[in-house]
């Protein structure tokens, strides 16, 4: 018997109106009625208009927004913590809104994990125990259990820690229980909303290694929330950007520095490192055709940054840029890396419309 794909997650036409009564005023708001018309006049607020999201399996979609954009919202439809007003929450090809209590049950335990951003640790209980809460809910053995937490926990860097209480820990350590805790459940899907954001900078950092290290993995399906522009390009494969209830703009973290959508995206986008985010190709000149020159090989999707390092060690001072299998895209120049980690998006943007084509 082959083995199941997980088939990842589809959102499709999903609206969230809060209040007594909400499918009341659905298709007002698909007419086009405001959040601010559909509060004043009828005493409702739009948490959430037209949301569409396909998230491909072993992913990391974020969920970008600043408070009170609708992130939290939408990541709580997906193991349904809130009822739609309308729309569709596909995940692995079911429709999560349709569940009756009974499947919606086994869903919660089964297919999907969280992480809080307050770390919802149960203080009576030491860490293992806080680990293997949820092996306990599935009714996994004992012995079981505790070697899958264990070994989860060594991997989050919290070996010999499992006898602490969460008021013994800091909050980095009790973050890494709460994500030991969903590992160990092995659920295809991981819910992480504003997991980091009570986090220290440099603990946050510390945390996004660990979740990346853990992904090239695990290869889990993560949704992950937050309202931080560096760490959204740091994780996301995808990103989509919401206000007001709606997506002003999804794609890679290249599409929405190079091509912001909408003066509001580029306004979160102008302080951006543009050299942890770029890639190579977006600058580098495309070799049309004739002989591939020698020199130093930089693979496609390595960063500007990173490329100026290789490259300040390189006599020649230009590099080839080559794909995954070896073939040569282009040539990129240290002046070229250079000016890209200073110029308007406008200037980048266009070059990396003319090589894009080249260089895919």
């Amino acid at each position: 018997m082959a083995e199941h794909r997980f088939g990842g997650i589809k959102i499709h036409h999903l609206y969230k109106i809060f209040g007594p009564n909400p499918t009341a005023y659905v298709d007002a708001v698909q007419k086009g009625l405001t959040k601010a018309e559909l509060n004043e006049k009828h005493g409702h607020v739009l948490g959430l208009r037209d949301i569409n999201v396909e998230i491909p399996s072993g992913r990391i979609q974020v969920i970008m927004g600043l408070s009170g954009s609708g992130k939290s919202t939408l990541i709580r439809h997906i193991n349904r913590l809130i009822d739609p007003t309308a729309g569709e929450v596909l995940v692995d090809g079911v429709d999560v809104v349709k569940m009756n209590e009974t499947e919606l049950r086994t869903f919660r335990r089964q297919q999907t994990a969280m992480v809080f951003q307050k770390f919802a640790l149960l203080p009576h209980r030491n860490v293992l125990e806080n680990t293997i809460f949820g092996l306990e809910v599935q009714g996994m053995e004992r012995a079981k259990a505790v070697d899958v937490a264990m070994r989860w926990l060594e991997r989050v860097g919290l070996k010999g820690f499992e006898q602490r209480y969460p008021n013994q820990l800091s909050g980095g350590m009790q973050q890494r229980v709460g994500l030991a805790r969903a590992l160990s459940n092995d659920a295809p899907v991981l819910l992480m909303d504003e997991a980091y954001s009570a986090l220290d900078p440099l603990i946050r950092t510390d945390m996004q290694t660990v979740l990346l290290d853990i992904q090239k993995e695990i290869k889990k399906t993560i949704v992950f929330i937050t309202h931080d522009l560096d760490e959204a390009l740091r994780l996301g494969d995808q990103i989509a950007i919401l206000r007001d209830g709606e997506v002003i703009q999804q794609g890679t973290s290249q599409d929405i520095v190079l091509r912001p959508a909408d003066d509001y995206i580029a306004n979160f986008v102008k302080e951006v490192n543009r050299g942890r985010v770029i890639h190579v190709e977006a600058v580098m000149t495309p070799l049309h055709s004739g002989a591939a020159p020698v020199g130093l090989a930089i693979v496609a999707g390595t960063t500007v940054e990173e490329a100026v390092r290789m490259l300040s060690s390189a006599p020649e001072g230009d590099a080839r840029v080559v794909s995954p299998s070896g073939e040569t895209l282009g040539l990129v120049t240290f002046r070229q890396l250079a000016s890209a980690m200073v110029n308007s998006q406008e200037g980048v943007a266009a070059r990396h419309d003319s090589t894009l084509s080249v260089a895919l």
